[in-house]
């Protein structure tokens, strides 16, 4: 029998359910030795979820993956906003870079008129952009570096070439920051660790890399990671989906839980760390993430199991003083009646679906960022974290 992780104030060895449990631990490990030389050969970490073709974004459609791979080719500012809301792009980093693209269309569209119309066009297709999905900070932030790119032209010409300049600066400082919350969060992986992650937090996330993902991905070249544990992440699936598919592309061990199969393997010192990313943080660390971030945290809580957040310092949102000043988006309720297009509920019965939910800063082990690792007192460290990023 397997040694378990090291357990964090799980079952005794005596436990009957501790004894499944290494079951299940040596099931995990079985099934990824067999499946190393299965794995495909594509890597997911140079996989992009958006590009700039010169006239237009080219989107790789998440909702597809992993059973089709098919690009979005878009050229309407209002399309863009389209995909945001069908979750063909989605991950707070990458939905701040698909929002200032899609200022970057909105004024191409508008290029042909005065100075004085075009700002106003831009400032209400901006607004537009920006309340395409009102949890996740980075689309945004996104949309408002955009516009203050566009102020400084003098002609709507000078801004359409400042807005797409500023576009791919933005794309590659997002690159540049998952490398370095890949750096800083592996040194917190202790060598042969298993991991959970929520949701997908990779390179179909973010301009690529990742940041959760990022952490998982510098793990395993530094060679201190064994296996991932991703759960589904209910209604849509971004877990079993789509982790699970950069993982296996990228030939990272991986093995997909349902969600609520996550206390039991926390429980059981499987586990040595959760580690997640964010949609928006709040000034006192609060985390607002997809929903069933909280559950996880709390169970981490409860089994002495660390718990990281992985974002940018674009995630951190100090005007939002906490979490209960965050906007939590209600999905349509058809994604639970019927998920990826099968019937699941009696016809009639209400369906409640927020998208999102908040998990206090007392459950927050440490924020990972690229100007480094944030601690508790979080209004402090996280302010400071901002601040490097000027």
């Amino acid at each position: 029998m397997l040694t378990p992780s090291s357990n964090h104030g799980g079952l005794n060895d005596e436990s009957g359910e501790r004894m499944e449990l290494l079951g299940v631990r040596s099931f995990f490990l079985a099934r990824n030795e067999e499946s190393r030389g299965t794995m495909q050969t594509a890597h997911a970490a140079g996989v992009r979820a958006l590009e700039w073709t010169g006239t237009h974004l080219r989107l790789l459609d998440q909702a597809r993956l992993p059973h089709e791979v098919r690009y979005l080719e878009l050229q309407d500012w209002r399309e863009v906003v389209e995909a945001v809301r069908a979750l063909s792009v989605r991950g707070a980093p990458a939905l701040g870079v698909a929002g200032v693209y899609a200022v970057v269309l909105a004024a191409r569209e508008l290029a042909g008129l005065g100075i004085g119309p075009f700002r106003e066009g831009l400032s209400a297709a901006a607004d537009g952009i920006a309340r395409a999905r009102p949890t996740a900070v980075n689309l945004a932030w996104g949309v408002s570096r955009a516009l203050r790119a566009a102020d400084k032209a003098r002609t709507p010409a000078e801004a359409v070439a400042a807005l797409v300049a500023e576009a791919a600066a933005i794309l590659d400082e997002d690159v540049a920051a998952n490398r370095a919350i890949g750096a800083h969060g592996a040194a917190l992986v202790p060598t042969g660790a298993t991991l959970l992650t929520h949701c997908n937090t990779g390179s179909l996330a973010t301009a690529g890399h990742g940041t959760a993902l990022g952490i998982v991905r510098t793990a395993w070249a530094e060679g201190r990671l064994r296996e991932v544990i991703a759960t589904e992440t209910r209604p849509l699936l971004q877990g079993a989906r789509l982790t699970a598919w950069e993982l296996s592309q990228d030939g990272i061990p991986v093995t997909v839980v349902v969600d609520s199969a996550a206390g039991a393997l926390l429980r059981g010192g499987c586990i040595e760390a959760v580690v997640v990313g964010a949609d928006r943080i709040a000034a006192n660390g609060d985390v607002a993430n997809k929903i069933g971030t909280y559950s996880l945290a709390v169970l981490a809580r409860a089994n002495g199991v660390p718990f990281y957040v992985a974002a940018p310092t674009t995630t951190v949102d100090l005007e939002t003083q906490t979490g209960d000043g965050i906007p939590i988006e209600e999905r349509p309720g058809e994604e639970v009646e019927a998920p990826l297009g099968t019937r699941a509920t009696p016809p009639g019965v209400a369906v409640l679906n927020p998208a999102f939910d908040v998990t206090p800063a007392e459950y927050v082990t440490a924020i990972v960022t690229e100007a480094g690792i944030a601690r508790p007192p979080y209004r402090e460290s996280l302010a400071g974290m901002v601040a490097h990023r000027g």
